[in-house]
């Protein structure tokens, strides 16, 4: 009797430690069922306190971790594709990542990162890619502005996004179009008595003191992410620190006769030899952004490609492409992506258009930190447009475009070797 009810318990604790040992894989590749809300699996998984696999260039840039049941129902109640496998399976895996010839490699994945978006508390008629993806995937962030960055809480956080925003000064130079509206005239009204609150006396010199603020914070080892007018306006802001570029709608008085000369490349992060836009009714800031000319391509042929690059040599440029396509649809912004030859060359192209000059997607360094800058508004709505409601991304729960965003929220957590050198 004794020796049954010893067996029963040796069995059940062996069959307790079998299941611990089993491991959970989260494949991103064509058969994946929801590949934005994977990104939230893993992310909040990290949160719990549980680390992560990510493993670059297989199958997607797919994810293992331990398995639990409570992990495998959330897989199934966010319809995202998990398996079940053993720990022979999971190392079987590893050993194929890690085979000096192939080019995929294992990253570790420790911690997740305490996330901020910068945006306004006030409401404007247009939406943000980046807290749509951050919604839809399940993933906890909080919400700054200017005050807060002024006032030195980026320190608390790890990774920053900016979006439709405009550091210079002038309001997205929506004033040709849209100075009569009421939302416009709101805004200007709030961004100036903010400045003001805040001890400027120009919105502009705000602005720009907010900048500067986000540059010491990526030079501090903060990582950036960026899209749409906040990639270009950033280092505009940056090259023009003490210039007045801002024409005297404005700010009411007339910008420096001498501003383009005076700016100052060697303060960008990833931008130079460009020039400003002097119109203030002309819905550009400078030729940073291609000329619409150049991307009027047919909607049907307008793709951007990603690069490949070594997944073991450098992980990465390899986390931030991770995709289960190599070309993704192009869509409009305000910037809608970078002229080549006004790219710093110490900056890393991640995807271009081939053949029409056209760069949608870069990484570089600065200081401790990095950032990330991706041309263009909304990966599934090709031309956002000001009051065009919100994208349903439950209806691109697979969207190659958003990936690319989600890929950046991950890549804080990893632990990345150093380069030989």
């Amino acid at each position: 009797m004794l020796r049954s009810i010893f067996i029963l318990i040796f069995t059940i604790l062996l069959n307790a430690s079998g299941l611990a040992q089993q491991r959970l894989f989260i494949p991103m590749d064509a058969s994946q069922t929801n590949h934005l809300k994977a990104y939230g699996i893993i992310f909040n998984n990290l949160e719990d306190g549980n680390s992560s696999e990510w493993l670059l260039n297989y199958k997607g840039g797919s994810f293992m971790t331990n398995y639990s049941d409570e992990l495998l129902k959330k897989c199934r109640l966010r319809n995202v594709k998990a398996e079940v496998i053993s720990p022979q399976k999971a190392a079987q895996i590893i050993s194929e990542v890690k085979d000096p010839k192939s080019n995929t490699a294992v990253v570790k994945l420790d911690k997740a990162p305490k996330i901020a978006v910068y945006t306004p508390k006030q409401a404007l008629p247009w939406d943000d890619a980046v807290t749509l993806a951050l919604n839809y995937a399940e993933v906890d962030y909080d919400k700054i502005w200017d005050p807060e960055v002024l006032n030195g809480k980026l320190s608390q956080y790890d990774w920053l996004h900016l979006h439709h925003e405009d550091f210079t000064g002038q309001y997205g130079k929506f004033w040709g179009s849209s100075r009569n509206q009421p939302w416009y005239i709101q805004q200007v009204h709030q961004m100036e008595a903010m400045a003001k609150e805040l001890g400027y006396n120009k919105v502009s010199n705000e602005k720009k003191a907010v900048a500067r603020k986000i540059k010491e914070y990526v030079g501090n080892g903060g990582f950036l992410f960026a899209m749409c007018s906040a990639t270009d306006t950033f280092d505009i802001a940056l090259a023009a620190q003490g210039v007045d570029i801002a024409p005297t709608p404005f700010d009411g008085d007339p910008m420096d006769p001498h501003a383009q000369q005076k700016l100052d490349f060697s303060k960008t992060l990833a931008f130079k030899d460009f020039t400003i836009s002097k119109d203030p009714a002309k819905y550009e800031h400078s030729d940073i952004d291609v000329p619409v000319q150049l991307n009027n391509v047919d909607k049907s042929l307008d793709f951007f490609t990603l690069f490949e690059f070594s997944a073991k040599w450098d992980p990465v440029p390899t986390m931030l492409t991770q995709d289960h396509v190599s070309s993704i649809h192009g869509f409009y912004g305000q910037t809608t992506a970078f002229q080549k030859g006004k790219i710093k060359d110490s900056v890393v192209i991640l995807g271009e258009s081939p053949g029409r000059n056209l760069v949608k997607y870069i990484h570089g360094n600065y200081g401790k930190g990095t950032f990330t800058f991706y041309g263009g508004h909304d990966p599934e709505d090709y031309t956002h447009r000001v009051n065009d409601p919100p994208t349903d991304l439950s209806l691109h729960p697979n969207s190659p475009g958003y990936r690319l965003i989600l890929n950046n929220i991950l890549f804080p957590a990893a632990k990345k070797k150093k380069r030989k050198t």
